[in-house]
């Protein structure tokens, strides 16, 4: 081997756990050498008789790790070491190590499972947690549990969460410690001006960090337009004799190899998290880190992917910092504050947790069950249901959720369901869009138009603004897919697109702006002005994600006859009675929908009364339950009963709705019958004869007075009360109860004004009543004030004149 790295001290180590467990997670620092190490030590051990499978995350980092080890042993790649990429292979009949990207892995599971002729499988950079390498190890696990003991298996990072990993593999941790070189950090005195664009503020760091250190720079940035920005404003003023190399996933290969490549002159790498983890770029010994990252999040509500920028995590930042050490003692110059990196999360999360689980649980489904699969990280089951609908929507999972010929046949498709359903079910007429779909989008700032891409892909010369590079990417792309694509019969751009995107055909609403309701369910917004405004169909094939009403970035023009063409079987009239916000009443209709998409409509004369109550009830939820003030009464003496009593509280009435208001809706339909309506006979029917019996002589709804009289007992307030003549409560010695509880009697005088509120009748007449009697005898010296009321008749009547 080559020069001394830090790797080397613990590879003895590794070499006998793996001999004896089988298994490990290997942890070491950014520039330890795991990478080209790791494979070889293994390789020259005599571990296995079969091939050393490592993988990687990136396409350049696993052609990169390859071509390092084969100069290691003299060779050139494709004999002892090789790799296998979409689209790219150098392997030869002797070859033992391959370095291949994850998904190759999982191909070769779900082709052999026992996977012949492979004696060992390396995840390497496993802290990315792609959706592809937590799959494969779960595979790997199952595999090596009940078809292969003899396999053995290793995940290898620099910043690595281990003990779930360890876990998960039941397997020991090895840690080698330190770095190549020494790299210093260094933080901004104070936060960026919340003014100043990151572009700038990264452009002066870069020119501030060329200054002040030795040696080639490395800048991570979060995307392509930021690296693009970035060089316009350094490249007019970096020093004399210094070169500036993009470096991003959409570049083709041969650019990417020239930023990597050494250099005589001192050089400017500007790239994306692609540079974080495998890759060994001559000569850095500065970094700068912009601190954002770029990852795809899935909004399972709305279907929808979409790229967020997000803060780095300690661990991404780790990992960059260790760019600069690579060859020598390094410099590290961070965009933010030292007090602003403690609130740096640990680790980034994991694809399993927020990606699109869409090509993840068809591979599932092709492995047969996921059920008995070790997982780091346990896929989300309400997820796991919105990827299976999809999948079933696109025919590749029946009604039992097995897997049909279709699926089958999508899954060895390297595309997202999605597409692969698209090109599978379209033919080789159908790869362009494919390739085109999978990639970025070559025209910007050109409207939505898909078919405006598929000409410049045809024809790239009359598109000036177009990306070179990426229709050539797309151009190559499509030439692959139609080789295994079968002939179909010709279908039109709108249709292909409808076929990937059953979900998000869209129809424009009413209105002048142009917002349209996907067959999915969500809206969606064109730009204004945009080309396909005027149309009464789109299909969405690109929105930003957006949940409430997601902005439409690339779409397509379709028809109602393409409609009834791919997808007439799922067309249909259906008769709705639904309550309309808008108009405050019921809404008897007959509409064609197909999905969310309301395509006919018109008015249904012959709904019954059911349909129409039961969408009443609806209303009223809105509405609230507006009851009457006997009905009112009625609900507060229910209330006194207990929790044995049938609830006519408000909240459980409005959550019970159909039980007991549903049969007294007749003729019911809009605001203004609802508010004429009386619930009471509905409140008395839902109590029944018996419980309105026993109501009544626990918490009767009436007084009796001693004359016969009946007054209505209110039981609005906290306690119940009633409002009675004085004279007409003469001779009542006992105070009135409603059950258990007194009732508070307000006094009147023979006017109907209030004197006296009581809840202990005796009590006043023994009291107060001497000092009511003084004051009221002037006032009303015909009505009768005994000295002793609890003696006297009760009356309404004034005195007999004499």
């Amino acid at each position: 081997m080559t020069a001394t790295l830090p790797i080397d001290v613990i590879l003895p180590d590794l070499i006998n756990t793996l001999r004896d467990a089988g298994r490990a997670v290997l942890q070491a620092p950014p520039g330890a050498g795991k990478t080209t190490r790791v494979p070889l030590a293994m390789l020259e051990a005599g571990l296995t008789d079969g091939k050393i499978l490592m993988l990687e995350p990136r396409r350049l980092a696993a052609r990169a790790a390859a071509d390092r080890m084969a100069m290691t042993l003299g060779q050139k790649t494709g004999q002892t070491v090789g790799y296998r990429i979409r689209g790219d292979s150098t392997v030869g009949q002797n070859t033992r190590i391959e370095v291949v990207t994850e998904g190759i892995l999982t191909r070769m599971l779900q082709d052999a499972p026992d996977l012949p002729g492979v004696g060992a499988v390396i995840f390497d950079e496993f802290h990315e947690r792609s959706l592809n390498a937590d799959l494969g190890l779960a595979l790997c696990l199952e595999v090596a549990d009940a078809l292969r003991d003899d396999l053995i298996l290793l995940a290898m990072s620099a910043t690595l969460d281990a003990a779930p990993v360890a876990e998960v593999m039941q397997a020991p941790i090895l840690t080698s410690a330190g770095q190549s070189f020494e790299v210093t950090p260094n933080w901004l005195p104070k936060p960026i001006p919340k003014e100043k664009r990151f572009e700038a503020a990264m452009a002066d760091l870069i020119l501030r960090a060329l200054s002040e250190a030795e040696g080639s720079l490395l800048a991570f940035l979060p995307g392509e337009g930021e690296i693009r920005r970035t060089l316009s404003l350094i490249e007019p003023l970096l020093p004399t004799g210094t070169t500036v190399h993009p470096l991003f996933g959409a570049m083709d290969f041969k650019a990417q190899r020239a930023a990597i490549t050494p250099s005589k002159q001192r050089k400017v790498v500007l790239a994306t998290s692609i540079a974080e983890t495998s890759l060994t770029i001559p000569d850095i010994r500065i970094v700068v880190d912009g601190g954002r990252s770029r990852r795809a999040q899935f909004d399972a509500a709305s279907g929808m992917s979409r790229l967020v920028t997000e803060r780095v995590t300690r661990a991404e930042a780790t990992q960059r910092m260790g760019r600069a050490g690579r060859v020598a003692p390094g410099t590290a110059y961070k965009l933010w504050t030292k007090g602003e990196d403690g609130a740096l999360a640990a680790f980034p999360p994991p694809e399993i947790a927020s990606g699109d689980l869409a090509g993840f649980t068809l591979e599932l489904s092709l492995w047969g069950s996921g059920e008995s699969l070790r997982f780091v990280t346990p896929p989300h089951e309400g997820r796991l249901k919105e990827a299976q609908s999809l999948l079933q929507m696109l025919g590749t999972l029946d009604e039992n959720l097995r897997i049909t010929d279709h699926g089958r046949a999508l899954a060895r498709q390297p595309l997202h369901p999605r597409l692969a359903h698209m090109l599978v079910t379209a033919g080789k007429q159908a790869a362009p869009l494919a390739a085109l779909l999978a990639e970025r989008d070559p025209l910007r700032n050109r409207g939505t138009d898909l078919a405006l891409r598929m000409r410049a892909l045809n024809d790239p010369n009359a598109f000036a603004d177009a990306h070179r590079g990426t229709l050539a990417r797309i151009r190559d792309e499509a030439k692959r897919l139609r080789r295994s694509a079968p002939d179909r019969p010709p279908l039109d751009l709108g249709d292909m697109a409808a076929l990937a995107y059953p979900d998000r055909i869209g129809l424009r609403r009413t209105g002048d702006a142009p917002r349209f309701v996907l067959s999915g369910g969500k809206g969606a917004i064109l730009p204004p002005g945009d080309a396909l405004s005027g149309h009464r169909l789109i299909v969405a094939t690109d929105l930003d994600g957006d949940p409430r009403e997601a902005r439409v970035r690339q779409a397509v023009a379709f028809s109602d006859s393409a409609l009834e063409a791919l997808f007439g079987d799922q067309i249909k009239w259906q008769n709705i009675c639904q309550w309309s916000k808008r108009s405050r009443s019921v809404q008897s209709r007959q509409q064609l929908v197909f999905g969310a998409l309301v395509l006919e409509d018109k008015h249904w004369p012959d709904a019954s009364d059911e349909d129409v109550a039961r969408a009443m009830l609806d209303g009223i939820s809105e509405l609230g339950l507006n009851p009457s003030r006997a009905a009112q009464r009625l609900m507060a003496r229910a209330a006194l009963m207990g929790k044995y009593f049938p609830d006519l509280s408000e909240t459980h009435l409005m959550t019970t709705l159909e039980d007991w208001l549903l049969p007294h809706l007749t003729g019911v339909r809009s605001q203004a019958d609802w508010k004429a309506f009386d619930i009471l006979p509905a409140l008395q029917s839902l109590l029944g004869w018996d419980n309105t019996q026993t109501l009544d002589r626990a918490v009767p709804g009436h007084f009796e007075t001693p004359l016969g009289r009946k007054i209505a007992i209110d039981y609005d307030e906290a306690t119940p009360g009633i409002s009675v003549r004085l004279q007409e409560m003469f001779g009542v010695t006992r105070h009135p109860m409603v059950g258990q509880t007194p009732l508070q009697v307000t006094l009147l005088s023979p006017a109907q004004r209030p004197v006296q509120v009581t809840s202990d009748l005796p009590r006043f007449w023994a009291t107060s009543y001497e000092d009511v009697r003084k004051d009221m005898r002037g006032q009303y010296p015909k009505h009768p004030w005994p000295e002793d009321p609890t003696q006297a008749d009760p009356t309404l009547r004034a005195k007999p004149r004499k």
